[in-house]
């Protein structure tokens, strides 16, 4: 039994890269840019791809959110996804405005970026019903590392190769090649640059 387990898992596992490699190919035409060598996990949550950039050698794990809040004619929403950057899984990329990653940039799981948030002022109304208030562009820039379970609040900048600790959540911006940790996020220790 031993070997025939080790067999499916393999066949599963080239299975799964096939199928997910086929997805690529098959969307790539329906985002603004779609680079070569990048791969779309199927599963993918997307709303309005045509906005949205993904720059050569991006990987998106299954389970991402992608979207930009088109809603109302809104020509400001726009995610850019750098070249090299990876989206491990189940991660979400929220905008209203600008949402810009440089190269390099990696999401572990279950990480939260949006540069917006609900309004929620009119309480004869349901939150859901009232749009999006506070929107802020983000940047990411290159070389940062967002660790899991982490939530990136609009208006923020995270410098180049910053380290953002588990379970964080980033309203201010983080300088470059810090590390930075807690709710709010901090920083704890500096870097040193390359």
């Amino acid at each position: 039994m031993g070997n025939l387990g080790r067999w499916l898992l393999t066949l599963h596992r080239q299975w799964e890269r096939s199928g997910n490699a086929l997805f690529s190919r098959l969307v790539r035409g329906g985002f603004a840019q779609f680079g070569n060598r990048s791969h779309i996990s199927r599963l993918l949550n997307l709303t309005r791809p045509d906005p949205i950039d993904i720059g050569s050698g991006v990987y998106s794990g299954p389970g991402c959110w992608l979207q930009a809040l088109t809603e109302d004619d809104n020509a400001d929403a726009r995610v850019e996804v750098g070249g090299e950057s990876s989206l491990t899984g189940h991660d979400v990329i929220s905008s209203a405005r600008r949402l810009a990653m440089e190269p390099g940039v990696l999401f572990a799981r279950n990480a939260y970026a949006s540069n917006h948030s609900h309004s929620f002022d009119d309480p004869t109304r349901h939150i859901h019903d009232q749009g999006v208030d506070q929107t802020k562009e983000v940047a990411i820039e290159g070389g940062a590392w967002l660790r899991q379970n982490l939530v990136v609040c609009p208006g923020v900048r995270m410098g180049r190769g910053a380290v953002i600790g588990a379970g964080s959540v980033v309203r201010e911006d983080i300088p470059p090649h810090s590390v930075a940790v807690g709710a709010p996020a901090r920083v704890v220790k500096q870097v040193a640059e390359v």
